[in-house]
């Protein structure tokens, strides 16, 4: 079980981008990364083509998953995720501070 998912609040704890938070985009599982959204910008130049102009354009870029904790919806701080088994028998995600589950993304 992923413990990171698309949809989930996250904020990041190294690097420039340090503390800043934004919703999860994209997952990119393979890698072990994360994108973002409003975090880590970087400019990408791009070369002209029939349907677009040359230039300089702002896309987010992958953070790898161990620069980011989720942040808890309960407790409203970054933490760290456990994963145990719910009354159904499924996996559950919950947050290690407040001890409380962590409902699935909506997204």
């Amino acid at each position: 079980m992923r413990k990171i998912r698309r949809g989930d609040e996250v904020e990041v704890i190294s690097g420039r981008n340090k503390g800043q938070r934004g919703t999860v985009r994209i997952n990119m599982i393979d890698e072990d990364k994360v994108v973002v959204e409003g975090v880590n910008i970087v400019i990408k130049h791009i070369k002209r083509g029939r349907a677009r102009q040359a230039g300089r354009i702002e896309v987010e870029a992958p953070l790898p998953v161990g620069k980011v904790k989720l942040v808890c919806p309960s407790c409203g701080t970054p933490t760290r995720v456990g994963v145990h088994a719910g009354a159904d028998g499924k996996n559950v995600r919950y947050c290690k501070s407040c001890e409380k589950d962590i409902p699935r993304p909506e997204a």
